[in-house]
């Protein structure tokens, strides 16, 4: 039966193709594709925890004291049972060997699979046995995480047919971390719905970054879709379509065939100079998570990196961070990639939902702080770990030799924030003077993140070169909304008065201070705003590689004076009110404009 689930749109387009479910459990579970050689090897590690835990549970019933009840035995021989049972074991082999999963994915999809034919039992007796078998999986995922580390293997680009036939295949997660996404980058997903996240959470800016139809926040996905079912994920209205009528499956295939034209159409623009009709150059920048990407930047025709996301060189690392010598490698591959154009690295912004492996997930998205997105995160936490930092702007600095680097800082919001970030850049410097180590003087930036960086640009503007507007997180801290948490995501909104008060304000006092300025959050990429974004002063844009040409081509029709000139009437309409354009807004609101609106 066709049924339909309802989420936010993140990343546009449609996806067609089979469910994969990556399952939640209490245990974290690496998810990533093997190649045909490590197949045996991969059901070797299945068939070997198999034998430990079959030797655990053995050890545990023989050394059951005399008084221990006669349940707790019989227990231990159900656990046994389900461990040598064709349809734990032997299907999770199936899956390694049909979908070249790892033996975890593999567990975890055959769990999945298996929860909901418990759940479908009546007798309750039989029902409550899930939980037994829930305790045999995680008692195997245990024994395989103390087995030889796996090595992650890249998953192939060849398309979406390598692991499953003639089938595209589609994502479908409670979450995915930032870090995870990256692993499926040029993977054999079309596109990926989740049960969490919001528009500008990091998992959606990743997906768009990958170019593929995503639908976030779609609630109970995860659960009421099944393994191998048939989806439309329509990025564009932000609906999943469970097995649909084969009407509806054509109509999204030739939705599918326009868009594919209308990117091609788009691509031809990829080396068109950015000036508007009114003669006015707009620059066009890319940001990056990883080196490799710099070739999608250059491909996309941007003129530079806007801002290279350090973090991702830190995620998924189970403990040890990258070093100097790892960073420098990273970076010097950016700066050449790039091949003279600029690149903006920003220092690791670590925190809230980008998490170290060495720091507690829980602690940091839920149980153990009230709330992280205004705790130890960025600057603050890069200034918590002090020699971490410096091997950080050593690695930075040694790049410069190599290219145009500028340096950018996340989440200034005090004075004091700006003069020890400073004081270890001139320690950083030092230290490779000492060494004999080349570098340039480079430019450095601040993130303008937070109102009180905003409020406070005057006094930040004697100490740096230049500013990039985060707009995801300006919106996030103005507005008092978590950008991840589906449940406002409803109240998150880029078009909000005190919001567009604060970007304009900031564009118009760095031009006038003679300072540089560019727009680096999803504001930058979406084409709803560049005529907002040009009437305030802009001519700085940055974006995923995959949003250039379409923004190239708003520029390209623009007049910036037209856009000046309507910059009042939207930011001033008669009811108070902000109007995006097809926006509707209450007949009856009449409240003023915050009075932040006369920094503009």
């Amino acid at each position: 039966m066709s049924f339909q689930v309802f989420g936010l749109p993140v990343s546009r387009g449609v996806a067609i193709g089979r469910a994969v479910l990556v399952a939640s459990s209490r245990i974290d579970v690496a998810h990533y594709f093997i190649d045909a050689g490590r197949v045996d090897a991969e059901v070797g590690r299945l068939r070997a925890a198999r034998d430990a835990v079959a030797g655990e549970l053995s050890l545990l019933k023989r050394d059951l004291p005399v008084e221990a009840p006669a349940e707790l035995s019989a227990l231990l021989d159900v656990h046994l049972m389900l461990l040598h049972d064709d349809s734990l074991t032997g299907a999770t082999k199936q899956w390694i060997v049909d979908r070249h999963y790892n033996a975890e994915w593999a567990l975890s999809a055959q769990l999945e699979v298996l929860a909901r034919q418990f759940d479908e039992m009546e007798d309750d007796y039989l029902r409550e046995r899930k939980a037994d078998l829930e305790q045999v999986v995680e008692r195997l995922l245990r024994a395989l995480a103390r087995g030889p580390e796996a090595v992650l293997v890249p998953v192939a680009t060849a398309g979406a047919r390598d692991f499953a036939g003639e089938d595209p295949l589609v994502l479908v997660a409670n979450d995915i971390a930032p870090a995870d996404m990256l692993q499926f980058k040029g993977s054999v997903f079309t596109g990926f719905v989740t049960d969490v996240g919001g528009r500008t959470s990091h998992t959606a800016i990743v997906a768009r970054s990958m170019d593929i139809p995503a639908v976030v926040g779609a609630r109970e996905a995860s659960r009421i879709i099944r393994q191998d079912d048939w989806l439309i994920i329509d990025g564009d209205n932000g609906i999943v379509i469970v097995d649909p009528s084969p009407i509806v499956l054509e109509e999204y295939r030739f939705r599918q065939r326009q868009s594919g034209l209308e990117r091609e159409r788009l691509s031809r623009l990829r080396h068109t100079p950015a000036v508007t009709l009114d003669g006015e150059r707009v620059e066009l920048l890319a940001n990056i998570e990883l080196p490799a990407d710099a070739k999608a930047a250059l491909e996309a025709g941007a003129v530079g990196v806007g801002l290279f996301r350090s973090e991702f060189l830190f995620m998924n690392r189970e403990g040890n961070l990258p070093d100097e010598e790892e960073q420098f490698e990273a970076y010097r591959a950016a700066v050449e990639a790039m091949q003279g154009l600029p690149v903006t690295i920003r220092t690791v912004d670590i925190g809230a939902d980008k998490p170290l492996e060495r720091m507690s997930v829980h602690e940091l998205r839920h149980e153990h702080a009230l709330n992280p997105a205004l705790g130890l995160r960025a600057i603050r936490w890069s200034l918590s770990e002090p020699a971490m930092f410096r091997q950080q702007l050593r690695a930075i600095l040694r790049a410069s030799a190599y290219g145009k680097v500028r340096l950018l800082i996340p989440m200034i919001a005090h004075v004091s924030e700006v003069r020890l970030t400073l004081d270890a850049l001139a320690r950083a410097k030092q230290q490779l003077d000492e060494a004999g180590r080349p570098y340039v003087d480079v430019e450095v930036g601040a993130m303008i993140e937070v109102p009180a960086a905003a409020l406070m640009l005057p006094v930040f503007l004697r100490y740096f070169d230049f500013v990039s507007i985060g707009t995801n997180d300006l919106i996030q801290y103005t507005l008092a909304i978590d950008r991840a948490d589906e449940s406002v995501a409803h109240l998150y909104d880029p078009w909000h008065p005190a919001v567009l008060s604060l970007i304009g304000g900031t564009i118009a006092q760095a031009r006038q201070l003679g300072k540089s300025v560019s727009v680096c959050g999803e504001m930058a990429g979406d084409p709803a705003f560049t005529e907002i974004l040009l009437g305030m002063g802009l001519r700085s844009f940055s974006m995923h590689p995959a949003q250039i040409t379409s923004i190239k081509q708003r520029v390209l029709r623009a007049d910036t004076r037209k856009c000046g000139q309507q910059l009042e009437a939207v930011l001033r309409p008669d009811d108070g009110f902000v109007v995006a354009p097809g926006r509707q807004m209450p007949p009856d609101s009449q409240t003023d404009l915050p009075a932040a609106t006369s920094m503009l």
